[in-house]
């Protein structure tokens, strides 16, 4: 199963999932810290590419991926809520700070808004920016507010982007393979950069 799985387009394996498991999918990367690897823009928007071939309803998948995205953050939020007091209590170790908790509440005092927005847009810290909020005691009428509109935006707009595109460019389902594979990249260079420039400024001090 898994070497079949492996040989399989993305499309083919949006197609065999269908919509339990595109949901699934992205219920569990927006807000399961497990989920982190999972590729959910470039599945977004190949589900809604399929669903200009006619192997998905456009309609149905779009509410259907962006319940799951405002879900998945959902849960992440209270996650982090409820493992935050303990935290707040824990001694610092040679792993843990006090003071990460305390500059991660001062984050989302100041920038929550826009951080619950754009993280959606970011591999691995869509997964984790909902945890943290929990975790740093943002308002929950403030995060789910931002939590519904991250979702329209990356859920909805990433699989109508799909959508559209595939009606209107013809030919364009020979290229999903390279096309989510360039979502993928143009999605984690954020990502890898920072990483880049912490790097750098380690090796400085």
């Amino acid at each position: 199963m898994l070497s079949t799985l492996t040989h399989m387009t993305i499309a083919q394996i949006v197609t065999l999932i269908g919509y339990p498991g595109i949901c699934i999918a992205v219920f569990a990367e927006s807000g399961i810290p497990i989920g982190f690897f999972l590729p959910g823009s470039s599945m977004i928007f190949t589900a809604g590419l399929l669903a200009s071939q006619g192997f998905f309803n456009i309609w149905v998948l779009t509410i259907l991926i962006t319940a799951a995205a405002i879900l998945g953050d959902n849960v992440g939020y209270w996650f982090g809520a409820y493992i935050g007091p303990s935290l707040f209590a824990r001694k610092d170790s040679r792993f843990f700070k006090q003071r990460y908790l305390t500059e991660a509440h001062a984050f989302y005092e100041k920038y929550g808004k826009q951080a619950i927005i754009l993280a959606r847009f970011i591999p691995v810290v869509r997964t984790f920016a909902p945890i943290v909020a929990g975790i740093a005691g943002m308002r929950y009428r403030t995060f789910f507010v931002y939590n519904i509109v991250g979702g329209l935006l990356w859920a909805a707009g990433t699989c109508l982007a799909g959508y559209f595109l595939g009606r209107n460019i013809p030919g364009i389902s020979s290229y999903v393979t390279p096309i989510a594979l360039l979502i993928v990249v143009i999605t984690t260079a954020p990502v890898i950069w920072k990483f880049y420039k912490s790097h750098r400024r380690a090796l400085r001090v």
